[in-house]
């Protein structure tokens, strides 16, 4: 289903009483994935001109766009719910935004030194924050990550269903994946193979192909390159992208030919510590206890310096967001928050494992939105 005038008007609202709740005067928000969750609007193009919503307590919402790009922001899903404001070429579009934050805008408290900060989206250029700086010199401004982390993270049942749809279609690349040949073709060959699958199964946006195959696997972030995957390799592949405006995000590895003893003892453990950190989900249990449940059965194997990143991030209109799953965020899970369960260990030189799905937080418990199996597949 498609977004509504209402979603929008109502994640509007609630980002506003959110902001008011956090000490914050108001919201300023740039192109990027705030503004698309907010009110639908992505510009065809984002530049130097720019473009502003402005959400106030007690006051409408603003959306301040270039007088040539106003016929694409009317056309926006939430454009109904909010009123449209332009700047043309040859005005001073930060004298503009300022006659928005202005008395009749933003509380009295702004006009002077102390007045509660704004918060500002982190997709803002510095080019815009500077400008508004200038034009508003009394206000100070404050990261939205910093302010709200959780603006995103909390998904209705729409949301919840496309992102069950993205990792479904996810799932339907790995499956097919695995009918491909590696031994013998470059990790670029075969991460094209990943991309070209994803677009096929509805895919608008393919975000990272990862495949790391024998050494390189031991590197978490590995882009594929010309290495040749060989028989004997052990190779993670990890992908995703946007599906219908949200992500996807899932790792499997795969072995090419039949694996050591080692090679399946280690990837035993993680797959172990996956399906702990998901039986700990719940709600109201600390972010950070998911990682530890995770980290635990890692290190009582003896593989505890291995593992080298956290346990898991959040995942919505982009692939990465709030809430992260590592030690010290002690934000507990609310039903509806979305997040990765992907533990790994790294030996450097030799291989690596991980194993992730995208979990949603539910009353009773955890439920994955990623279904392909998690035993080690042989591939040739």
């Amino acid at each position: 289903m498609a977004f509504t005038e209402q979603d929008h008007a109502d994640r509007m609202a609630r980002a506003t009483r959110d902001a008011a709740a956090a000490g914050l005067s108001g919201l300023l928000v740039t192109p990027g994935p705030d503004l698309v969750w907010l009110c639908g609007y992505r510009p065809t193009a984002v530049t130097e001109r720019l473009t502003l919503l402005v959400l106030i307590p007690e006051s409408e919402p603003r959306l301040l766009v270039p007088a040539l790009e106003r016929p694409e922001a009317e056309a926006a899903p939430g454009a109904g719910a909010l009123r449209l404001s332009e700047w043309r070429d040859g005005q001073d579009p930060y004298a503009a935004a300022a006659g928005l934050l202005r008395p009749g805008g933003l509380p009295h408290s702004l006009k002077g030194v102390g007045g509660a900060p704004i918060g500002i989206s982190d997709s803002t250029w510095a080019l815009h924050l500077l400008g508004l700086q200038e034009a508003l010199p009394l206000t100070t401004y404050r990261a939205l990550t910093t302010s709200l982390p959780m603006l995103r993270a909390v998904k209705d049942d729409h949301e919840l269903a496309r992102l069950a749809a993205a990792g479904a279609a996810a799932d339907a690349t790995y499956e097919a994946i695995l009918s491909v040949r590696f031994a013998g073709r470059r990790e670029a060959d075969v991460a094209a193979d990943l991309a070209h699958l994803l677009r096929r199964h509805g895919h608008s946006q393919v975000d990272f192909t990862v495949v790391g195959s024998g050494p390189n696997g031991a590197n978490p972030h590995h882009e594929a390159g010309r290495r040749t995957i060989v028989d004997g390799d052990m190779v993670v592949l990890d992908f995703g992208g946007l599906k219908d405006g949200y992500g996807s995000d899932t790792t499997r590895t795969v072995h090419v030919g039949e694996p050591t003893d080692e090679e399946r003892a280690v990837h035993d453990v993680v797959r172990l510590a996956q399906q702990a950190a998901f039986e700990a989900v719940q709600p109201g249990v600390p972010c950070e206890e998911i990682d530890r449940v995770a980290r635990m059965v890692i290190e009582d194997a003896g593989y505890g310096e291995y593992f080298i990143h956290r346990t898991g991030h959040g995942i919505g209109v982009t692939t990465h967001e709030p809430p992260y799953l590592v030690a010290g965020e002690q934000r507990p899970l609310v039903p509806g928050m979305c997040f990765s369960i992907e533990p790994g260990i790294y030996l450097p030189g030799r291989f690596g494992v991980r194993i992730e799905d995208i979990v949603a937080c539910t009353e009773t418990g955890g439920r994955r939105l990623n279904a392909t199996p998690h035993e080690m597949a042989v591939v040739s």
